[in-house]
């Protein structure tokens, strides 16, 4: 008897369980195999589940696959909320650094399952149609938020190009260490990415980047006179 088909021996497919155990599974599938190789049977052997389960959580794999990466980004941000649970009166400096530093302990997170980093990798390289909707949903609220401070800080003598601009010049800054780890490594062996390694991180990054918008923002004022 095909034992993905099999009503025995399998939990039940409608359980909430099922569904969380097919997200987990078919992240390291994915992460393993990549989206175009993969294939729903051989998810459902890993998370112990049957085709009817996939059917009824998620339709399809491609919804699977869009799922997967929802899912993976919401776990991340849950562990790293953006504003690391300041009060409401946080100052602009102390948002920016509680945002660069939530990036920076999403990117290094040793505690996160291994596929979440290489699944985005994947995805970086070959993006699917599942990368609009993470965009929409989970990507580009975070980066409003750091728009928003960036805003607060340059003032409002800055258009919105300017503020794009300043606002992906800091993204840039974390996700280098992340993009050019192996070179780095290789440069600079000392360097690590522990907890108190990335507060480090984070707070080179952060007064960076308050110097050079500091900066940005005199000159912006002095084309203004």
């Amino acid at each position: 008897m095909n034992v993905l088909k099999s009503s025995h021996n399998l939990p039940d497919p409608l359980n909430p369980k099922t569904r969380t155990r097919l997200l987990d599974a078919a992240g390291e599938v994915f992460a393993e195999h990549g989206f175009r190789k993969t294939t729903v049977r051989e998810i459902c052997k890993r998370a112990n589940a049957n085709l009817a389960a996939v059917n009824y959580h998620f339709r399809d794999k491609e919804s699977l696959y869009s799922a997967v990466l929802l899912y993976a980004h919401q776990c991340a941000c849950e562990k790293y909320p953006p504003n690391l649970g300041l009060r409401g009166d946080a100052t602009v400096e102390q948002r920016l650094l509680a945002h660069v530093r939530s990036l920076l302990l999403r990117i290094f997170d040793e505690g996160r399952p291994a596929w979440h980093g290489k699944l985005m990798s994947r995805e970086m390289i070959e993006p699917t149609r599942a990368l609009d909707a993470l965009v929409e949903n989970n990507i580009r609220p975070l980066a409003q938020q750091l728009e928003l401070i960036v805003s607060g800080l340059l003032g409002q003598q800055t258009n919105s190009r300017q503020v794009r601009l300043c606002t992906m010049s800091i993204v840039a800054q974390c996700l280098f260490y992340h993009h050019a780890r192996p070179v780095i490594s290789r440069l600079y062996p000392k360097q690590k990415y522990s907890s108190g390694d990335v507060e480090q991180l984070a707070d080179h990054i952060t007064r960076f980047s308050l110097n050079a918008l500091k900066e940005f923002k005199k000159q912006l004022e002095a084309v203004k006179k």
